[in-house]
């Protein structure tokens, strides 16, 4: 294994993030990027919160009552368009 795999391994290990270009551009063989890719979209989405049917309707009548900009109204558009993003 290269020492460019071992290092963004651990970054990822410790951090939960890396970025593309970090991937890009290190000295890695397809395999161990895609090894990376796949370990890095399943950390992000094993933290990502899901978003029950029942939170996006309640985030949904509240996005229709609550004053454009207000803090409930921003909360729960992030209710609402993380739920989109995952249907």
């Amino acid at each position: 294994m290269s020492d460019a795999f071992e290092a963004l391994k651990a970054k990822l290990a410790q951090t939960g993030t890396l970025t593309d270009e970090e991937i890009a551009s290190a000295d890695l063989t397809e395999e161990q990027k895609l090894w990376l890719n796949a370990e890095r979209y399943a950390k992000q989405r094993d933290t990502s919160e899901t978003v029950t049917l029942e939170q996006y309707l309640e985030a949904s009548k509240v996005l229709d009552s609550a004053p454009e900009g207000s803090p409930e109204y921003e909360a729960a558009l992030k209710i609402v368009e993380r739920y989109e993003q995952q249907a």
